[in-house]
């Protein structure tokens, strides 16, 4: 990349903000139009297409949570140029390990629809047999790892992963392992420890900070007394990148600087994408509670990634009038059939209960199934006999 933000020295990059397009989505001067003009169409759209897949999929999911048809969301409303533009960096053979919002990076690299949805509804279905609570999502074709719960125990897997590459080291064909979590996740002790191996070891990776401010209802004034999070990687040995996390070309175009320099050998970086949690935590949550809502109206509508991406792509004649429109509603309408798919699927055999405990389920464990199967089965799933 030829933007002089890449050269500047590490503070100075931990300290500002990258940044190509205004909220206008307007280029923000002439090096940022040159770093454009090396964006060309299909990939500009590919991200678009890839934010409106996961705008209409959030909300029609919250919508099956709010009728009791599914358990719990955690929607990514206003982050999606953060996940989107991450994605479209990486390459088939690379890791993703995610935190609770990167399920767009998922759907970006080819998980299906229907697999996401039916790991949502718990149903036959689902890769995981219906043992993970809603938002974890895997795809082992596609290199898309199961999200933890467990704030920040991803970070030494993505790091793992990342050693594991070097090791297996084939110049001719390098990988790269994204790590994901969110702005409250800094503050717990695996991001210092993985921070640390990896500046140490130098390993292939990206660890990206979605810090959308809002770490459930502690806001970032309260989670850290660093002058931003990037600044934290500079204890660490490891290149801090942060960027406005709105903007999807320019997050393209910073991680795929960071991802080229992984797959060259030279190294982590750590990257912060500066956004804003619009929606609510999850569908458990109520933000209203504990923060002004004005401030997240400005970022739902102003700062809106989605729209400022759109104007971007109109100003260069790459997307008509109307064409937002008529494409969401392609979206709605596959989300829907996914949904019918999923909902007549059914719940997992009782049969899967005992799969995957050992390499061979133990006598113990196919006497209690025998007795399970022996008795009747609820007709609601959710009914515990």
């Amino acid at each position: 990349m030829s933007h002089a933000y890449f050269a500047g020295d590490h503070v100075a990059k931990a300290r500002g903000l990258f940044q190509l397009l205004t909220e206008d989505g307007v280029p923000v001067d002439a090096a940022a139009r040159a770093e454009l003009d090396g964006i060309d169409r299909a990939t500009a759209r590919s991200i678009f297409d890839g934010m409106l897949r996961i705008r209409v999929t959030d909300a029609r999911m919250m919508a099956l949570q709010r009728q009791g048809r599914i358990g719990f969301y955690g929607e990514a409303v206003g982050q999606e140029a953060a996940i989107v533009g991450s994605a479209a960096a990486s390459a088939p053979g690379d890791w993703i390990v995610p935190a609770l919002r990167e399920a767009g990076v998922g759907l970006y690299r080819g998980m299906s629809l229907d697999a996401y949805i039916a790991q949502i509804f718990g149903n036959r279905e689902d890769s995981t047999k219906g043992r993970q609570m809603p938002c974890h999502p895997c795809d082992r074709e596609h290199h898309y790892v199961v999200m933890s719960s467990c704030v920040s125990t991803q970070i030494p897997h993505a790091v793992g992963i990342a050693m594991g590459m070097k090791v297996l080291d084939d110049p001719r064909d390098r990988h790269v392992a994204f790590g994901f979590m969110g702005d409250g996740g800094t503050s717990e002790g695996d991001f210092h420890v993985s921070l640390n191996f990896a500046g140490v070891m130098k390993v292939p990776c990206v660890l990206v900070c979605q810090n959308n401010q809002w770490a459930i209802s502690t806001p970032g004034s309260a989670q850290t007394a660093g002058e931003t999070i990037a600044i934290k990687a500079l204890g660490y040995g490891v290149e801090p990148l942060r960027v406005d996390g709105n903007d999807a070309l320019a997050v393209f175009v910073a991680m795929s600087h960071a991802a080229a320099k992984a797959r060259r050998g030279d190294g982590p970086t750590f990257v912060e994408l500066l956004t804003y949690r619009v929606s609510a935590h999850s569908s458990s949550d109520d933000p209203s509670r504990y923060r002004d809502e004005a401030v997240t109206e400005v970022w739902r509508g102003k700062r809106d990634p989605i729209a400022r991406l759109e104007n971007y792509l109109g100003a260069c004649g790459w997307i008509a009038a109307g064409e937002r429109e008529a494409r969401a509603a392609e979206i709605e309408t596959s989300v829907r059939d996914a949904i019918a798919r999923a909902e007549a699927a059914g719940p997992p055999d009782r049969e899967t209960m005992i799969d995957d405990v050992y390499a061979e389920p133990t006598w113990l464990l196919r006497e209690q199934l025998a007795e399970l199967l022996a008795s009747p089965a609820s007709a609601n799933p959710h009914v515990r006999h």
